[in-house]
């Protein structure tokens, strides 16, 4: 242990004399401060006060040159002299496949149209499958109409389910009514005499076929009754609205100059809602004539109605026993207010203007009566 003393004892000395000789030589000491140095003398600038002119462009060599456009870059090919390898064929998944078998393709049905004006929103189409507007349909398979015609027969029986029909139809598609109208039931009062006139229709059926009546009659409250007529008719639905009608029609004169005609008519609802009677009158001596009525009701409440109403007479020959010229031999036009106070008893008042022509006129003037008149009416209709 002391020679080992013995020997770290040099280094230990050398290492504390670099150690001391590295410590700063000022340490400890009281230094004075650094003398204050002066500022230095600015140097005067040698182009104080000098105007300096701007300074000049450089001019362009070019300037006053067309110069011909410049052409781009040629694009070089990244694989110019590169070996390609060859690409290989796209094959078609159809090839090989019968293609004579499958549908033609469908046509635009709008090939040619103008489109311009349309608007993008969902088809306004009719809803007829026949409509052409609608794409096809396909036909239906034929085990759908392979059945029975009442498929109901094989669940109930067939004798069962026919007199269900036939109760069905009685019920409520072959309805049997019946109704009587009293259009005008009217006193006139005009210049000459008073009038009184009667116009009745009816009938007993169902929707497509009836049996209709017609009356008319008319004469003065001095004169009595001047003439009767009565209509018996097979009417006959064409469309829901107009009726076809033949029959007979009888007249009935004081003075026994009875006459009959055959009947051949059309009688039903017009556009605008016009009320038409039209027919034709073949009589047993040959003379040919034809009556056309319209008249219109036009609601003012929903009980006060102005109605208008027009007749016309025409006759293919003079006959002059009936005081009849041929062509168009009278018109009336008239003007009622009536005022329901049920749907099925209504009164009126009104005004109505009658004119004969041609040689009815020159009949009614040689007897001494006036082929002109107007008159005031009071009536009433009706209906049960």
């Amino acid at each position: 242990m002391n020679r080992l003393a013995a020997a770290l004892a040099p280094l230990i000395l050398a290492a504390g004399a670099f150690s001391a000789q590295a410590q700063d030589p000022h340490a400890g000491h009281a230094m004075p401060p650094p003398p204050r140095t002066q500022p230095a003398t600015p140097v005067p600038d040698p182009h104080a006060g000098h105007q300096t002119p701007p300074p000049v462009a450089a001019q362009d060599p070019h300037a006053g040159h067309v110069m011909p456009p410049a052409s781009p870059p040629p694009v070089t090919d990244s694989h110019a002299g590169h070996r390609m390898p060859a690409q290989p064929a796209t094959v078609d998944p159809h090839a090989g496949h019968d293609m004579s078998t499958m549908a033609p393709a469908r046509a635009d049905p709008h090939a040619g149209h103008d489109m311009s004006t349309m608007s993008m929103g969902p088809p306004d189409v009719p809803t007829s499958a026949d409509n052409p507007g609608r794409p096809p349909e396909d036909p239906l398979p034929a085990a759908a109409l392979g059945g029975p015609v009442h498929a109901a027969d094989l669940v109930f029986g067939a004798d069962a389910m026919a007199a269900s029909r036939r109760a069905l139809v009685r019920e409520n598609g072959d309805v049997r009514v019946t109704a009587v109208i009293l259009d005008r039931l009217e006193a006139g009062f005009g210049d000459d005499e008073e009038t009184w006139l009667w116009d009745v229709q009816g009938w007993s059926g169902g929707d497509i076929n009836r049996f209709w009546w017609k009356s008319e009659g008319e004469g003065g409250l001095d004169d009595g009754l001047e003439e009767t007529e009565l209509q018996a008719l097979y009417s006959r639905a064409l469309t829901p609205f107009w009726d076809v009608q033949a029959g007979v029609r009888q007249d009935v004169r004081p003075d026994g100059e009875d006459t009959t005609h055959l009947v051949l008519g059309l009688q039903g609802l017009a556009p605008y809602w016009w009320e038409v009677d039209a027919a034709a009158f073949l009589s047993t001596d040959g003379d040919l004539t034809a009556r056309v009525e319209a008249e219109y009701d036009q609601r003012i409440t929903q009980r006060l109605i102005l109605q208008p109403r027009l007749e016309m007479d025409l006759s293919a020959s003079d006959i002059p026993e009936l005081e009849i010229g041929s062509g168009l031999s009278s018109v009336e036009a008239g003007l009622r207010l009536r005022y329901e106070f049920r749907k099925e008893f209504a009164p009126y008042v009104g005004v109505e203007w009658s004119r004969s022509f041609g040689d009815t006129a020159d009949y009614i003037e040689a007897r001494g009566g006036e082929p002109e008149d107007t008159r005031f009416v009071v009536g009433l209709k009706a209906w049960f």
